[in-house]
């Protein structure tokens, strides 16, 4: 028997490419970049490369948006949607964009869920046998044999009609029901109004001028498709609290543990088209406490009240040695240190010079109503004096600084002069580490993005 063999020749491998597209993003200061991107690419890895290009400082806060302005429409992009994906689903006629900037709400129901999940809207019951379970409201929503009802009432938006209804919504794991009679949660009662999976939840960014809403605190449900604006439901909240209970359930119900390890990757190394990009160091500011070098050993200032006597002294020799070598010619004047001053704040990141109490609530708003979040502005009604505007309890408050004169001296203060600080910065960085006669501490400044 002969045995012959076959010589095959096999068509040679052709490396995949992956295809690129190019993006365009905006800042909040209207300017934009354009990226070329791969298919693959996730909102994530594009907060990456803009975080590395413009060499800002890394934390999970940065965030990407989908913004409609026709529709008056914005949504968080989750840190794992491909980019292109949500992009190739943008309707030809409406105004869309992506935005990157600060988001400081973005995952902080992870670290403070007591204040995203009041008690009175949630009811917990279990898979097998439905009694109720209080369990770690986090663990519940993650879980998969627990299921967390989310209820309270909302005003939804009447298909064909300008006008809103006033109606008690549950929702479950299955979708988003609201009831035809009174908070009945009877199966015969709910109707159902809306699925998860296949609809986006965005915040409606003028409720009441565009949309006749009867509160501020709008969103809506749109479907995740082309042409997805003729079929969207839109609902309205009484207060932000309860606006914030309903859009971060229905985030954790649409995307599960995803959501978390979202959360969680930012501590890791991303990586970007073969190239890896590490995350930069990012000083906490819960992480700062006042220190005195001023011995052989040093130690940890906790008295509050010697924390500002030795900052008020620090304060006094740094202006005494800087005016010194602005005015060599006598002894540096009250104007000459209040020139001084306004330059040291324009410097500050935290320092928004000539905006309106308007255009502030507007931009803590954007970059998220958590505690501790802030900015110092010039003072519209009181010449020369400043307002500290503070997130507190997801309301904004607005503190006046005024600058009051002792010995010759120019301070501010934020008490009817009690407390006194040579600048500032200084008042900044006390209440960053005391709260003073503030709600809380001051924990992120609002800064606006730029290109």
């Amino acid at each position: 028997m002969s045995l012959y063999a076959r010589r095959v020749t096999l068509p040679a491998i052709t490396p995949l490419v992956l295809q690129k597209r190019v993006i365009k993003v905006f800042s909040e200061d209207g300017t934009s970049r354009a990226l070329e991107v791969p298919n693959d690419t996730t909102a994530r890895n594009v907060c990456q490369l803009l975080i590395q290009k413009n060499h800002y400082v890394d934390d999970q806060n940065w965030t990407m948006f989908e913004q409609l302005s026709t529709l008056c429409l914005e949504r968080i992009i989750e840190d794992h949607e491909l980019v292109i994906d949500v992009q190739s689903k943008w309707d030809m006629e409406e105004d869309c964009r992506f935005c990157f900037r600060k988001y400081y709400a973005k995952y902080e129901f992870f670290k403070n869920p007591e204040d995203y999940f009041p008690d009175l809207m949630l009811s917990y019951s279990n898979e097998v046998n439905g009694t109720a379970k209080s369990l770690d409201t986090l663990k519940t929503f993650l879980s998969t044999t627990t299921y967390p009802e989310v209820h309270s009432y909302l005003y939804m938006s009447e298909k064909g009609k300008k006008s809103w209804k006033k109606q008690f919504f549950v929702l479950r794991r299955s979708g988003l029901y609201y009831s035809t009679k009174g908070t009945s949660k009877d199966p015969r009662h709910l109707q159902f109004f809306s699925d998860l999976s296949q609809n986006n939840i965005y915040m409606l960014l003028s409720a009441r001028k565009m949309y006749g809403a009867p509160t501020d605190y709008g969103f809506c449900l749109k479907p995740n498709k082309t042409g997805g604006a003729k079929e969207m439901k839109m609902l309205c909240a009484e207060n932000e609290e309860s606006k914030s209970c309903w859009v971060t359930a229905i985030r954790l119900y649409k995307y599960g543990k995803q959501i978390y390890q979202n959360y969680l990757k930012p501590q890791q190394k991303d990586d970007l088209n073969g190239h890896s990009l590490s995350a930069m160091r990012s000083i906490s500011e819960n992480s700062l406490v006042a220190m005195d070098f001023s011995g052989h050993k040093t130690r940890v200032i906790e008295n509050p009240t010697e924390a500002l006597s030795i900052a008020l002294q620090e304060g006094l020799l740094w202006r005494r040695k800087s005016c010194g070598r602005i005015s060599a010619h006598g002894v540096p004047t009250t104007s000459q240190n209040s020139k001084l001053n306004i330059a040291i704040h324009m410097s500050q990141p935290w320092f928004h010079h000539k905006i309106s109490r308007d255009e502030a609530q507007k931009l803590i708003h954007q970059q998220g109503l958590v505690n501790g979040v802030f900015l110092v502005r010039d003072s519209q009604s009181t010449p020369k004096s400043f307002v500290l505007s503070l997130c507190y309890g997801q309301k904004i408050k607005h503190f006046q600084i005024l600058p009051i004169e002792d010995g010759g001296e120019l301070f501010y203060t934020l008490d009817e002069g009690h407390t006194k600080f040579t600048d500032l910065t200084q008042l900044v960085e006390f209440h960053q580490l005391n709260r003073g006669t503030l709600p809380c501490t001051l924990k992120h400044y609002c800064t606006r993005v730029t290109f």
